[in-house]
């Protein structure tokens, strides 16, 4: 299912991970050549993808909300 970013904060290892509208949580690492996200490693490519909607796995098998660390 389409959710969009609402957020961003890091993980423990300093990875960026997206906040979607449905209260998951998703990695959006740029790890070339297998990811490749640029737009992740500055705050305003960051903040030009707020809204874009990504496939959340999550919703698709029912899982619960993702709880911030």
């Amino acid at each position: 299912m389409k959710r969009p970013i609402t957020g961003y904060h890091k993980d423990e290892q300093s990875d960026w991970v997206a906040e979607l509208a449905c209260g998951h949580f998703q990695h959006v690492r740029h790890n070339p050549p297998w990811t490749n996200r640029p737009w992740v490693e500055s705050q305003c490519g960051r903040e030009s993808m707020l809204g874009i909607e990504l496939d959340c796995i999550k919703c698709e098998r029912g899982e619960p909300k993702d709880v911030p660390s």
